[in-house]
Protein backbone atom coordinates (compact mmCIF):
# COMPACT_ATOMS: atom_id res chain seq x y z
CA UNK A 1 0.00 0.00 0.00
CA UNK A 2 1.45 3.74 -0.75
CA UNK A 3 1.45 6.09 1.69
CA UNK A 4 -0.92 7.98 -0.44
CA UNK A 5 -3.63 5.50 -0.14
CA UNK A 6 -3.04 4.70 3.25
CA UNK A 7 -3.40 8.33 4.08
CA UNK A 8 -6.42 8.24 2.24
CA UNK A 9 -7.86 5.37 4.27
CA UNK A 10 -6.70 7.11 7.69
CA UNK A 11 -8.96 9.95 6.23
CA UNK A 12 -12.27 8.16 5.55
CA UNK A 13 -11.85 6.30 8.55
CA UNK A 14 -11.57 9.83 10.59
CA UNK A 15 -14.60 11.23 8.65
CA UNK A 16 -16.77 8.14 9.37
CA UNK A 17 -16.08 8.11 13.04
CA UNK A 18 -16.78 12.29 12.66
CA UNK A 19 -19.69 12.07 10.95
CA UNK A 20 -21.13 8.43 11.16
CA UNK A 21 -24.67 9.05 9.30
CA UNK A 22 -22.92 11.68 6.66
CA UNK A 23 -24.45 10.73 3.22
CA UNK A 24 -22.50 10.92 0.10
CA UNK A 25 -22.03 14.60 -1.03
CA UNK A 26 -23.31 16.09 2.11
CA UNK A 27 -20.72 18.66 3.92
CA UNK A 28 -19.86 17.99 7.15
CA UNK A 29 -17.14 20.81 8.70
CA UNK A 30 -15.12 18.41 10.35
CA UNK A 31 -14.96 16.16 7.29
CA UNK A 32 -14.14 19.28 5.19
CA UNK A 33 -11.10 19.64 7.65
CA UNK A 34 -9.69 16.51 7.15
CA UNK A 35 -10.07 16.28 3.51
CA UNK A 36 -8.45 19.64 3.51
CA UNK A 37 -5.26 18.13 4.93
CA UNK A 38 -5.57 15.34 2.74
CA UNK A 39 -5.26 18.00 0.15
CA UNK A 40 -2.25 18.75 1.57
CA UNK A 41 -0.59 15.87 2.47
CA UNK A 42 -1.39 14.47 -1.25
CA UNK A 43 0.42 17.67 -2.70
CA UNK A 44 3.61 16.61 -0.76
CA UNK A 45 3.67 13.45 -1.64
CA UNK A 46 3.46 14.42 -5.37
CA UNK A 47 6.23 16.65 -5.20
CA UNK A 48 8.39 13.16 -4.20
CA UNK A 49 9.17 14.28 -0.63
CA UNK A 50 9.84 11.60 1.93
CA UNK A 51 12.02 10.98 4.91
CA UNK A 52 13.87 14.27 5.97
CA UNK A 53 12.59 16.95 3.26
CA UNK A 54 9.04 15.75 4.12
CA UNK A 55 9.84 16.79 7.47
CA UNK A 56 11.38 20.25 6.52
CA UNK A 57 8.53 21.11 4.35
CA UNK A 58 5.98 20.54 7.15
CA UNK A 59 7.76 22.36 9.37
CA UNK A 60 7.80 25.52 7.07
CA UNK A 61 3.92 24.32 6.41
CA UNK A 62 3.11 25.06 9.87
CA UNK A 63 5.01 27.95 10.30
CA UNK A 64 3.03 29.44 7.41
CA UNK A 65 -0.52 28.02 9.37
CA UNK A 66 0.29 29.24 13.07
CA UNK A 67 1.84 33.15 10.70
CA UNK A 68 4.93 32.45 11.94
CA UNK A 69 7.77 34.02 9.41
CA UNK A 70 10.54 31.51 7.81
CA UNK A 71 13.10 33.64 8.74
CA UNK A 72 14.05 35.91 11.45
CA UNK A 73 12.37 39.80 11.22
CA UNK A 74 15.12 42.31 11.93
CA UNK A 75 14.75 45.80 12.96
CA UNK A 76 14.77 47.88 9.64
CA UNK A 77 12.11 50.67 8.79
CA UNK A 78 10.71 48.44 5.79
CA UNK A 79 9.99 45.81 8.40
CA UNK A 80 7.35 48.18 10.31
CA UNK A 81 4.17 50.03 9.78
CA UNK A 82 3.77 53.92 10.35
CA UNK A 83 3.00 54.99 13.69
CA UNK A 84 -0.11 53.31 14.81
CA UNK A 85 -0.11 54.78 17.95
CA UNK A 86 0.80 57.60 19.88
CA UNK A 87 0.77 57.56 24.13
CA UNK A 88 0.51 60.26 26.46
CA UNK A 89 4.24 59.88 27.32
CA UNK A 90 5.43 60.83 23.87
CA UNK A 91 6.02 56.88 23.81
CA UNK A 92 5.28 55.61 19.43
CA UNK A 93 4.15 52.23 18.78
CA UNK A 94 4.24 50.32 15.57
CA UNK A 95 3.46 46.77 14.05
CA UNK A 96 5.03 44.82 12.12
CA UNK A 97 4.58 44.54 8.56
CA UNK A 98 5.76 40.38 8.23
CA UNK A 99 4.05 39.37 11.60
CA UNK A 100 0.48 41.32 12.99
CA UNK A 101 1.32 40.31 15.98
CA UNK A 102 4.69 41.96 17.05
CA UNK A 103 4.51 45.50 17.93
CA UNK A 104 7.45 47.49 18.69
CA UNK A 105 7.51 50.61 21.23
CA UNK A 106 9.89 53.19 21.31
CA UNK A 107 9.68 55.47 25.08
CA UNK A 108 10.60 58.94 24.73
CA UNK A 109 14.36 58.06 26.48
CA UNK A 110 14.63 55.97 23.18
CA UNK A 111 14.63 52.73 24.27
CA UNK A 112 12.80 49.78 22.31
CA UNK A 113 10.40 47.66 23.47
CA UNK A 114 8.69 44.66 21.41
CA UNK A 115 5.73 42.69 22.00
CA UNK A 116 4.23 39.44 20.75
CA UNK A 117 0.83 39.18 21.67
CA UNK A 118 0.42 35.95 20.52
CA UNK A 119 3.62 34.21 21.43
CA UNK A 120 1.45 33.52 25.08
CA UNK A 121 -2.04 32.61 26.63
CA UNK A 122 -2.93 32.63 30.22
CA UNK A 123 -4.99 28.99 31.34
CA UNK A 124 -7.09 29.99 34.72
CA UNK A 125 -6.32 26.98 37.06
CA UNK A 126 -9.71 27.19 38.46
CA UNK A 127 -12.19 27.43 35.25
CA UNK A 128 -9.90 25.94 32.85
CA UNK A 129 -10.38 29.62 30.53
CA UNK A 130 -7.51 30.53 28.53
CA UNK A 131 -7.01 34.65 28.36
CA UNK A 132 -4.37 37.21 27.28
CA UNK A 133 -4.16 40.02 29.77
CA UNK A 134 -1.76 43.04 30.15
CA UNK A 135 -0.04 42.09 33.37
CA UNK A 136 0.88 38.80 32.01
CA UNK A 137 2.31 39.87 28.94
CA UNK A 138 4.21 42.78 30.46
CA UNK A 139 5.69 39.78 32.86
CA UNK A 140 6.77 37.73 29.97
CA UNK A 141 8.62 40.62 28.44
CA UNK A 142 10.61 41.43 31.73
CA UNK A 143 10.92 37.74 32.02
CA UNK A 144 12.10 36.39 28.14
CA UNK A 145 12.56 39.71 26.33
CA UNK A 146 12.32 39.84 22.78
CA UNK A 147 15.48 40.78 20.95
CA UNK A 148 16.70 40.87 16.88
CA UNK A 149 16.52 39.46 14.94
CA UNK A 150 13.65 37.72 16.11
CA UNK A 151 12.78 34.08 15.06
CA UNK A 152 9.30 33.04 17.03
CA UNK A 153 9.70 29.28 18.16
CA UNK A 154 6.39 27.27 17.72
CA UNK A 155 4.45 26.82 20.37
CA UNK A 156 3.17 29.27 23.04
CA UNK A 157 4.39 30.22 26.67
CA UNK A 158 1.46 29.46 29.14
CA UNK A 159 1.10 30.91 32.41
CA UNK A 160 -0.88 29.33 34.52
CA UNK A 161 -3.19 31.79 36.82
CA UNK A 162 -6.05 32.41 39.56
CA UNK A 163 -8.32 34.92 39.17
CA UNK A 164 -10.22 35.94 42.68
CA UNK A 165 -12.65 38.37 43.47
CA UNK A 166 -12.75 39.87 47.26
CA UNK A 167 -15.81 41.82 46.75
CA UNK A 168 -18.24 41.55 44.48
CA UNK A 169 -18.81 45.40 44.05
CA UNK A 170 -15.24 45.19 42.36
CA UNK A 171 -16.45 43.52 39.23
CA UNK A 172 -15.05 40.02 37.94
CA UNK A 173 -12.05 39.88 39.88
CA UNK A 174 -9.73 41.92 41.96
CA UNK A 175 -6.72 39.20 43.06
CA UNK A 176 -4.39 37.39 40.79
CA UNK A 177 -2.04 35.13 40.76
CA UNK A 178 1.13 33.96 38.50
CA UNK A 179 1.90 30.29 39.52
CA UNK A 180 4.01 28.88 36.75
CA UNK A 181 5.16 29.80 33.31
CA UNK A 182 5.29 26.91 30.61
CA UNK A 183 7.83 27.67 27.88
CA UNK A 184 7.40 26.42 24.32
CA UNK A 185 10.08 24.12 24.49
CA UNK A 186 8.31 22.26 28.07
CA UNK A 187 10.34 23.83 30.22
CA UNK A 188 8.52 24.64 33.43
CA UNK A 189 9.30 27.95 34.94
CA UNK A 190 7.97 28.87 38.82
CA UNK A 191 6.60 32.32 38.69
CA UNK A 192 4.68 32.82 42.15
CA UNK A 193 3.76 36.22 42.16
CA UNK A 194 0.47 37.78 43.18
CA UNK A 195 -0.83 41.30 42.94
CA UNK A 196 -3.77 43.00 43.52
CA UNK A 197 -6.44 45.97 41.63
CA UNK A 198 -5.38 49.41 42.92
CA UNK A 199 -5.92 52.73 41.35
CA UNK A 200 -2.85 52.66 39.69
CA UNK A 201 -3.35 49.52 38.09
CA UNK A 202 -1.94 45.61 39.11
CA UNK A 203 0.00 46.50 42.40
CA UNK A 204 1.96 43.33 43.30
CA UNK A 205 1.10 41.95 47.22
CA UNK A 206 2.65 38.87 48.70
CA UNK A 207 1.54 35.21 49.82
CA UNK A 208 -0.17 36.19 53.09
CA UNK A 209 -2.05 39.23 51.64
CA UNK A 210 -2.96 36.72 48.59
CA UNK A 211 -3.98 33.96 50.88
CA UNK A 212 -6.25 36.61 52.84
CA UNK A 213 -8.15 37.47 49.96
CA UNK A 214 -8.37 33.87 48.73
CA UNK A 215 -10.10 33.38 52.25
CA UNK A 216 -12.30 35.86 51.26
CA UNK A 217 -12.81 35.13 48.02
CA UNK A 218 -13.87 31.61 49.49
CA UNK A 219 -16.12 33.01 51.93
CA UNK A 220 -18.30 35.04 49.27
CA UNK A 221 -18.41 32.49 46.80
CA UNK A 222 -19.99 30.12 49.95
CA UNK A 223 -22.54 32.83 50.85
CA UNK A 224 -23.51 33.37 47.37
CA UNK A 225 -24.26 29.48 46.66
CA UNK A 226 -21.02 29.02 44.48
CA UNK A 227 -19.05 26.12 43.87
CA UNK A 228 -15.58 26.67 45.28
CA UNK A 229 -12.43 25.52 44.17
CA UNK A 230 -9.73 26.52 46.61
CA UNK A 231 -6.86 28.46 44.87
CA UNK A 232 -4.79 29.36 47.60
CA UNK A 233 -3.68 26.29 49.87
CA UNK A 234 -2.41 24.60 46.58
CA UNK A 235 -0.09 27.04 45.43
CA UNK A 236 0.78 28.32 48.95
CA UNK A 237 4.25 27.51 48.54
CA UNK A 238 6.92 27.14 45.58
Amino acid sequence: MSMSDWAKGEVRLACKKEAPDRKNGEWDYGCACYESALKAYLSLMEDEHSGASFGFTANILKRLLESKPLSPIVDVPEAWSDILSRDEDGSITYQCRRMSSLFKTVLPDGTVIYSDIDRYYCKDIKTGATYHCGLESKLLNELHPITMPYYPPIGYYVFETAELLTDRKNGDFDTKAVFTLKTPDGRLEKIYKYYAESEDGWKEIDLPEYLKRAAQHAKREQEEGCENKDVGQEWQTD
